[in-house]
């Protein structure tokens, strides 16, 4: 078995979204091939710290705010690597490169510089994946209320939408599903269908979201082109891995206002579960936008809520 290399890559993000690629250069391995900034974790040292070091060395730049974000391993022809994603949100410098044969800022939505190289691929599924998960209860505010704060939400930045609602009657559930999946068709949103697969097929949504129980009997990955799951603990969240989904929910984090006297898991739980975690995950349970950097920050994809989701 190769020795696993760890790797600290960094995901350096300008305000408009646009990301920085850089291309390997000659007399490397894979040549030509784009990746992300970053390098080798040297011994003693931790992938935070070798992320600042690298980025100086690579581009000239002094990093000011990162994130700790996901961690793939891939087996290339001459290593085995685990490759510690950052988000780089600022930083100091005017970035010039140092090592690669070009660098080049990318959008998400944009024809994507090719070839990439093998390891890179999944992160880019993360990446366009956004920062606010929002999930609804119709059921307790009515149909029409709701309604009206997708549409105000999508009109400001809400891009992904959970349908989750266990307390209307099915065909006044099937109904809603459909009005909100026509409402995010407007604005280019994704909605996904808590659990129930036939209404998701039914409505036209663009994936589901299974429930913990139904992630742990599931033998294969559900297909829909985006699948998700509510997880709890690490053997859901390897679970949610292993069958290659493309984002996991986890909590409760904090007390929420239906259970206020249940203790979360807080923020150190939450980022030791989610330290070596492949794919993105999202943090819930008592979450308002206020708490996005403390997300961020304890390693999350960013917040999924219910009421909070729905603030202006």
């Amino acid at each position: 078995m190769k020795k696993i290399v760890d790797v600290a890559a960094a995901v350096i993000t300008r305000p408009d979204g646009t990301f920085l690629l850089g291309q390997r250069a000659p007399n490397t391995f894979y040549p030509g091939f784009w990746e992300f900034p970053g390098g080798k974790v040297e011994p003693g040292e931790t992938p935070d710290a070798a992320l600042v070091r690298e980025l100086h060395e690579e581009l000239g730049i002094e990093v000011v705010r990162a994130y700790p974000w996901i961690v793939r391993q891939h087996v290339y022809e001459h290593a085995h690597v685990r490759l510690h994603f950052f988000r780089v949100l600022e930083w100091r410098g005017e970035v010039r490169d140092h090592i690669h044969a070009a660098l080049t800022w990318q959008s998400i939505d944009a024809t994507m510089a090719a070839p990439m190289l093998p390891a890179n691929g999944p992160v880019l599924r993360a990446l366009a994946l956004p920062a606010l998960y929002a999930i609804t209860h119709a059921g307790n505010i009515g149909v029409e209320p709701q309604l009206a704060r997708i549409d105000a939400a999508l009109q400001a930045d809400v891009r992904l939408i959970q349908v989750r609602e266990p307390d209307l009657p099915p065909a006044a559930h099937a109904r809603f599903a459909q009005r909100a999946v026509a409402l995010a068709r407007r604005y280019g949103a994704k909605v996904l269908i808590n659990s129930d697969r036939d209404l998701a097929r039914q409505v036209g949504a663009d994936g589901i979201h299974l429930k913990s129980r139904q992630l742990m009997q599931t033998g294969k990955r559900p297909a829909f082109p985006i699948v998700a799951a509510s997880c709890h603990n690490a053997a859901e969240l390897a679970r949610a891995a292993e069958l290659e989904l493309d984002f996991a929910v986890l909590g409760t984090v904090a007390p929420t206002a239906s259970h206020p006297d249940q203790p979360g898991l807080g923020w150190d739980a939450f980022a030791r579960l989610v330290r070596d975690c492949p794919l993105p995950v999202y943090a819930i349970g008592g979450m308002t936008r206020a708490d996005m950097e403390p997300a961020w920050r304890h390693g999350a994809q960013g917040i999924a809520a219910i009421r909070g989701a729905w603030d202006a």
